[in-house]
């Protein structure tokens, strides 16, 4: 069986500061970024007409950045799933599950809170309670949804560890043609165009394994570990190209031609998102060092510990611009995403920065 991780089948790690890759620095700050771009941009999507060129303009940031979720959890099974790195059962639920399961306890009951102070007027000792309940009924503020289910492929890594492990490069080629074919494409087909009979046998094949985000997991240690042709990467980056036009052009049209928003080519589970975040994913990977290293992304990379946190709190700040009246339709689309992205990014990491100086409860926070 040829080795994954000789000179012939792998590509060479770059070069690290103080241990870290990196290129997966930067590309988790990019991901962070595209996150808040994504939500200041389609937060208010539905108040702006199809037809109108504020929609338009609103649609293209949105589609442009949907690669982020995709792109965050390739980041984790690029490190979680790497076999040559020892994660015996106890270090993965001490380092990796409790936290994140404490983050979502704490943000959770947060952000009810939150909701019910902005949306519910004064306090009230029974009004927050209720608002607590709805958290153990399972209702999470809209981008938590992101905790619950990585902590789903962190139940499955051991699994998932012991077929990369034995598996050769033709066997993660067979399982992304499944998930191509399962977890893509065919919901994408059916989202469009609705059809029983098809539906019907792909319910009776029942192709659970390569489902949901499990695709975009193992392919971000493959894209790490394994070497890609010019070929290869010249074809990804195509593909993420076609990808992203056809995500902004399609969903332009289909929403067009419906009268109403159609969001389908949104899905992380379209192979438009796909590609694009492969792409993405790619083009980081295949940073050359030189630029890796310039000052500006060196101090970029400083803000990677922070993105989790910048992920759990940048929507306490979307949420006071929505109760001061200001959203992305205050003024031309075109300026207000970047502007009141960057205000809403700068004053996350802050906020972020500061929890994480908190002894013990900052490692839980974010």
């Amino acid at each position: 069986m040829p080795n994954p991780h000789s000179a012939a089948g792998r590509r060479e790690r770059m070069p690290s500061r103080e241990g870290r890759l990196m290129y997966a620095d930067l590309l988790r700050v990019a991901a962070a970024v595209a996150v808040v771009v994504l939500h200041l941009s389609g937060g208010w999507m539905d108040q702006a007409g199809v037809n109108t060129l504020d929609w338009a303009v609103l649609n293209f940031y949105n589609s442009l950045t949907r690669w982020c979720v995709p792109v965050f959890v390739m980041l984790s099974g690029m490190f979680l799933l790497d076999p040559r790195k020892k994660l015996s059962l106890s270090a993965l639920f001490r380092r990796h599950i409790l936290p994140i399961a404490a983050a979502l306890l704490v943000w959770a009951c947060f952000y009810a809170c939150l909701t019910h102070t902005i949306h519910r007027g004064p306090f009230t000792l029974s009004g927050y309670l209720e608002a607590l309940k709805t958290v153990l009924w399972g209702k999470l503020h809209y981008h938590l949804w992101f905790l619950p289910m990585i902590l789903g492929l962190y139940l499955i890594t051991p699994i998932l560890r012991a077929f990369v492990r034995g598996a050769e490069r033709r066997d993660f080629h067979w399982f992304f043609l499944l998930t191509a074919v399962f977890a893509l494409t065919l919901p994408a087909v059916l989202a469009l165009r609705p059809s029983q009979t098809l539906s019907t046998w792909v319910n009776r094949l029942d192709v659970r394994l390569v489902l949901g985000y499990t695709g975009y997991y193992v392919a971000g240690y493959y894209l790490k570990t394994y070497a890609l042709s010019p070929g290869a990467r010249r074809a990804i980056y195509l593909a993420g190209l076609l990808g992203a036009a056809g995500t902004v052009w399609g969903t332009w049209y289909l929403s067009r031609s419906a009268g109403v928003q159609t969001l389908a080519l949104y899905s992380y589970f379209t192979p438009n998102v796909a590609a694009m975040a492969a792409a993405v994913f790619a083009a980081f990977r295949s940073l050359p060092e030189r630029r890796a290293d310039a000052p500006l992304c060196r101090r970029a990379v400083r803000l990677s510990p922070l993105t989790f946190g910048i992920y759990l709190c940048h929507d306490i700040f979307i949420s006071l611009l929505r109760t001061l009246g200001i959203s992305t339709l205050s003024f031309s689309p075109i300026l207000s995403v970047p502007a009141l992205s960057a205000l809403v990014f700068l004053c996350a990491a802050a906020l972020a920065w500061g929890l994480s100086r908190l002894p013990v409860a900052g490692r839980y926070l974010t």
